[in-house]
């Protein structure tokens, strides 16, 4: 199959060069709408997409995305960030404004298992993932061939509890040669530092093999069939210094029996890991996630 970046990346340039998004964030009160389509509207722009969200429309906080068509948008960013600050200043906004054609600039992070980076890889070739996928890194070197089958860049750092510090040094200085904007741990079976966390906030994107706040941390296949569970499933969120602990933005579930050993609960999470951490980074690249604390407000 041919890849999304050598084959579609120009035609999508061309198709959403116009294309951009306003995220934000702030106190909730009247003419936040208002200002920011009235802002749109001064520049030409034609709003394709919206959606908002009020945690409580008496004190609470306001959530909005849009997208937007405007045109040569590429040459007027600049301006618009400027001028934008006038009309979010009055009503205290978290914001930004992007272009749908910036491509994030993405890591994955693996270990030994491969299904959730194949299926990170075939929704990357495939176009619906769209990043710029630019290293995978991993502690192992299980997943090299079918990484540079596809011409990415593949490093492999060993990392145990051992010598977590200087792995984590080498993985650092990567994703600034890369200029990395989002890390994704796609089964990546370490522990990350509160210093590694720190440096990349709601910018790393975690799949946990269960349905949090169930079975934190390590065998949760083994703990779910020791409990005798009915449903098990799995959580995509983002990682914080506590150990899966960060804001979920994803999840899902499947019904098992008695019938199904640790082996068969195994299998059957390993297609829902796959599902739930695609949705998620997929809605992470398109800007559809703000954080609320510990939560998240997910625009799908």
């Amino acid at each position: 199959m041919e890849l999304f970046s050598q084959t579609h990346a120009g035609q999508y340039k061309r198709k959403y060069g116009n294309r951009g998004r306003i995220l934000l964030k702030c106190p909730d009160q009247p003419g936040i709408v208002a200002a920011v389509s009235q802002f749109l509207f001064s520049h030409g722009a034609n709003i394709i997409e919206s959606s908002q969200y009020s945690s409580d429309p008496s004190g609470g906080t306001f959530f909005l995305r849009i997208e937007f068509d405007c045109p040569d948008f590429a040459g007027r960013l600049a301006e618009m960030r400027t001028e934008f600050e006038s009309a979010a200043a009055p009503f205290k906004m978290e914001w930004k404004i992007t272009s749908v054609t910036e491509l994030k600039k993405t890591a994955i992070f693996v270990s030994k298992e491969p299904h959730c980076l194949l299926e990170l890889l075939w929704a990357w070739q495939s176009g619906d993932i769209v990043a710029d996928l630019a290293i995978v890194i991993s502690n192992h070197e299980n997943c090299r061939k079918i990484v540079e089958s596809l011409g990415i860049p593949f490093y492999h750092i060993p990392a145990s509890k051992e010598n977590r510090q200087e792995a984590e040094e080498k993985q650092q200085q990567l994703l600034l040669q890369y200029e990395i904007e989002l890390i994704i741990l796609a089964r990546y079976m370490q522990i990350l530092t509160k210093k590694f966390t720190a440096a990349h906030p709601n910018r790393i994107i975690n799949i946990h093999h269960s349905f949090l706040p169930a079975f934190v941390g390590a065998r949760p296949y083994e703990r779910a069939y020791e409990r005798g569970v009915k449903l098990i499933g799995a959580t995509s969120h983002y990682v914080t210094d506590e150990l899966d602990e960060g804001p979920i933005i994803e999840q899902d579930i499947e019904r098992v029996t008695h019938h199904d050993h640790v082996d068969d609960l195994k299998r059957i999470g390993r297609s829902i890991e796959r599902s739930v951490l695609s949705r998620a980074v997929k809605w992470h690249l398109e800007d559809r996630i703000l954080t609320d604390g510990n939560k998240t407000v997910v625009f799908s």
